[in-house]
């Protein structure tokens, strides 16, 4: 039965010109956001921005993040049920403060702005981060407890809004920000998704005056709302069943893995101008 509504919404959407796609195709972006949902629900959000670049292959850069912003702002108030009040009430105030100028000025730029460049210095970021971690974790004054000042905070949040806003990649320089943070793992998760469920509300607006969520999109959006709620709840699970040290082990791999394929975004797209 799923299998034939499928391929009947394939069917509709090809028919208007929206998308071209087989239910193989259909079946890999379903997987994408189940992995978005499980990194939403219980990782920090750092690697759910991956989603979005396996989207883009199949549908291009437009329709897969257009697609994408409905269902991250319901595994975002589905994360909110779970994780209510649990946050870092200053570090969220931080990001969201700096956030929402950093949507604005993506918003602005979005016709005209160069995301790969900035992917890359993210990239850069993200990378350092993970290996001073490893390499001065012992020093007493290390590079991270730079990061925890207010003034680094609304730099990151600011640019944490930007990349949200033109790649949903805004993950990575919020998790630099917290990490430098002496919070626990759920104070962790629950400041991610609050403020990415403010910056997501505002990053709306745009997203709807360039067109970029749209009746198709949000058809096609709908198809795919069991496979959030199932990745989220999936996060949710996994998130109080392992344990803190294996968390920020796990927080810090994904953030040299999203930093990795950020530079590699950068690269590649600086080249291909």
């Amino acid at each position: 039965m799923l299998l034939t509504l499928s391929h009947i919404l394939i069917y509709n959407l090809v028919g208007k010109g929206f998308l071209d796609l087989s239910f193989f195709s259909f079946s890999i972006m379903a997987l994408a956001i189940l992995f978005a949902g499980i990194s939403k629900g219980g990782f920090g959000s750092g690697a759910a921005f991956v989603a979005a670049p396996i989207l883009t292959t199949i549908v291009g850069p437009e329709p897969a993040i257009g697609l994408m912003l409905p269902l991250l702002m319901l595994m975002d108030i589905t994360g909110l049920y779970f994780y209510w009040g649990r946050w870092e009430k200053k570090a969220a105030l931080i990001l969201i403060l700096g956030g929402i100028p950093g949507v604005i000025f993506g918003a602005l730029f979005f016709s005209i702005a160069n995301p790969y460049f900035l992917k890359g210095i993210i990239g850069f970021i993200a990378i350092s981060y993970v290996f001073n971690q490893l390499a001065f974790k012992n020093l007493s004054i290390p590079f991270s407890k730079k990061l925890n000042s207010n003034f680094f905070g609304y730099i990151l949040a600011t640019i944490s809004g930007f990349t949200s806003c033109i790649s949903h990649a805004g993950g990575p320089p919020a998790a630099i920000y917290l990490l430098s943070k002496n919070i626990s793992k759920t104070e962790f998760q629950a400041t991610t998704i609050l403020i990415f469920w403010v910056i997501n509300i505002f990053k709306l607006f745009p997203f709807i005056y360039f067109g970029f969520v749209n009746t198709y999109t949000l058809t096609f959006s709908l198809w795919l709302i069991p496979m959030a709620f199932l990745g989220t709840w999936i996060g949710v699970k996994l998130h109080f069943i392992i344990s803190e040290k294996f968390f920020y082990a796990l927080i810090n791999c994904l953030l040299f893995l999203t930093g990795a394929k950020l530079i590699y975004d950068a690269f590649v797209g600086l080249f291909a101008f």
